[in-house]
């Protein structure tokens, strides 16, 4: 979720309550020490910084992260990245390459894409 929401180079407050209420409120997250997003983001903002960052990003998401749950974290990647309403290019890239590493079946992807949407659709 921070990496969808640092791969624009401007992370936005509403991406932030996004990501701290997916964290208050999603099953998956019942037993996170929120204390450690602090460390997760200083992880995340180090890897961007280096040529071979998101080969060990996604290196490390494959390593701690049961692949049953892979879904479920593309799924809250998009609705990070659609909580704000803009999508830009380089989220749009940064979701089409999480899907690439996690292997995120097209057809789901898809759905799971036009259901942020619909959650994230404003006025």
């Amino acid at each position: 979720m921070i990496a969808i929401s640092a791969s624009d180079q401007n992370i936005r407050t509403a991406e932030l309550v996004s990501i701290e209420s997916i964290l208050d409120h999603m099953p998956v997250f019942a037993d996170y020490d929120k204390d450690r997003l602090k460390r997760v983001s200083t992880t995340v903002f180090d890897l961007f910084s280096e040529e071979d960052g998101l080969d060990a990003l996604f290196g490390l998401i494959r390593e701690n992260l049961p692949e049953k749950l892979w879904e479920t974290a593309y799924a809250l990647a998009c609705d990070v990245a659609a909580s704000d309403g803009l999508l830009g290019e380089s989220e749009l890239r940064f979701l089409a390459e999480i899907r690439y590493e996690l292997r995120i079946d097209r057809l789901h992807a898809a759905a799971i894409e036009r259901g942020a949407r619909a959650r994230h659709m404003q006025l």
